[in-house]
């Protein structure tokens, strides 16, 4: 193929990478986003043990991260994509079908808990399968078939149809999960709403994010991994244990080497394990700032109608921009959402949110942007998995230490303020427990300096 031809060619024309956009589309199309904290308590769990399931689920993608990226390099890109359906599909059907604490008499909230703790360790194989392995199938396309100059535009065209996807789920998941709203609809059309209660509607979010799995599998093995049957075809390439381990050292060692990788990862774990650490915990604020239920899935829509507008501010902010001017737009933007989520303010309190939102999108462009510039072919999907496995360690780190915090505000509060219980008491140590965020960030961003300097004399010095 010539430069021109491939200059001329959209990259939506190349089968892979319009899989590797579906794929991502329903693979985050998850309908219970909207009402994730509440949904987990609703089924009878303490926010405490809400962020060690989080941090449970941080721990699988932590250990399998990265050899699942060289096995994705070895056994085949498309195979752990396949994985990746299928865990997919038993991890919502466990919840689907899971009781609520109490419903039977042996069914009591530890039990509860470890059911959810199966659910969090098959998503966290999920997310490990996955990571990676996708961006690296329509990246080698690309790079084949047509100019891996247009890899932005390719994120461009994702982060849209996967706001466009966010938005629609969003909207129906909170919907169908109040009740009241499924009663009043099912009247309007004829049918008896007898049987209608929180107890079932909550698990509607729960049924369509089933079938979004369902579709995320089956787009899986329409996908081609022509770099894994040509090695197939070579008896000196069969893969083994071993060449997973090597691959795995090669792309640490890369990494490790290559000083803009590693800033590039580092800036990234540091915003997106306090960002996703909010962000997990959205719709309890939302109740604390006296936003009602049923507008959680609108506000969760609106956050999606932003990746309209976000990207191609990304993709402007590259040609415009330094990698360090690109930093300090990223962390300015991150404390004024932390800042002004620990006020607390009611209504008005969704604006910050909105912004941290919106940070946490332009994180994702940016780190995959660069480090996909950078990344060599062969070891594409190890490197990412690198990138993905400092996120969830950073991420599972933060939802240990959140554990600890509540425990520390809670015993503070019951000396202070000793007539408190129940809800309330829960309410109080939550509000207080997001006054530290702000701090926690530009602590890490003081150490980021420090690390970056140090890069920057070594690059330096091995010269």
């Amino acid at each position: 193929m010539t430069g021109s031809t491939a200059d001329e060619k959209s990259p939506f024309s190349i089968k892979n990478v319009r899989l590797f956009i579906i794929f991502r589309v329903f693979f985050n199309s998850r309908f219970y986003y909207p009402v994730f904290t509440i949904l987990f308590l609703d089924f009878g769990l303490s926010v405490a043990q809400f962020a060690l399931l989080n941090a449970i689920w941080a721990a699988v993608i932590v250990t399998a991260e990265v050899p699942s990226g060289a096995l994705a390099d070895i056994l085949g890109r498309r195979t752990l994509l396949i994985a990746t359906g299928s865990i997919m599909t038993a991890e919502v059907g466990i919840l689907c079908f899971a009781p609520r604490a109490g419903s039977f008499s042996w069914f009591t909230p530890e039990v509860l808990f470890s059911v959810f703790a199966v659910n969090r360790v098959l998503s966290g194989l999920a997310e490990a399968s996955a990571s990676g392995a996708d961006e690296a199938l329509a990246y080698d396309a690309l790079k084949k078939e047509g100019n891996p100059k247009d890899w932005g535009k390719v994120l461009d065209v994702q982060m849209r149809l996967q706001a466009v996807g966010s938005f629609i789920s969003m909207i129906i998941g909170a919907a169908v999960y109040d009740h009241t709203l499924v009663q009043k609809a099912a009247k309007l059309i004829g049918i008896s709403a007898a049987g209608i209660t929180q107890s079932s509607t909550m698990r509607f979010p729960l049924f369509l994010t089933l079938g979004m799995a369902v579709i995320t599998l089956i787009t899986a093995i329409l996908m081609d991994d022509p770099e894994y049957n040509d090695k197939k075809n070579r008896k000196s390439e069969i893969p083994s244990v071993k060449q997973a381990f090597k691959i795995t050292f090669q792309a640490g060692m890369w990494i490790f080497k290559t000083p803009f990788a590693l800033a590039v990862i580092a800036a990234g774990l540091i915003f997106d394990g306090i960002i996703r650490m909010v962000i997990t915990l959205s719709s309890q604020y939302y109740r604390l700032i006296d936003l009602p239920e049923a507008s959680f899935g609108l506000i969760g829509a609106l956050v999606a109608v932003t990746g309209f507008i976000i990207p191609k501010i990304c993709l402007k902010l590259t040609k415009t921009c330094s990698p360090p001017g690109i930093c300090l737009i990223i962390s300015g933007s991150a404390f004024a959402g932390l800042y002004g989520m620990k006020f607390f303010t009611p209504y008005f309190g969704l604006v910050p949110a909105l912004v941290l939102f919106g940070t946490m999108s332009m994180t994702g462009f940016f780190v995959s942007f660069y480090l996909n510039n950078i990344a060599d072919s062969k070891k594409r999907a190890t490197i990412l998995s690198f990138k993905g496995l400092a996120f969830n360690l950073s991420y599972g780190l933060l939802g240990v230490l959140y554990s600890i915090l509540l425990a520390h505000i809670r015993g503070i509060i019951n000396i202070e303020k000793p007539a408190l219980s129940g809800a309330e008491l829960e309410n109080y140590v939550f509000i207080d427990s997001f006054a530290w965020f702000p701090s926690v960030l530009i602590f890490s961003l003081c150490f980021f300096a420090l690390f970056s300097i140090f890069l920057y004399f070594r690059k330096k010095t091995n010269r």
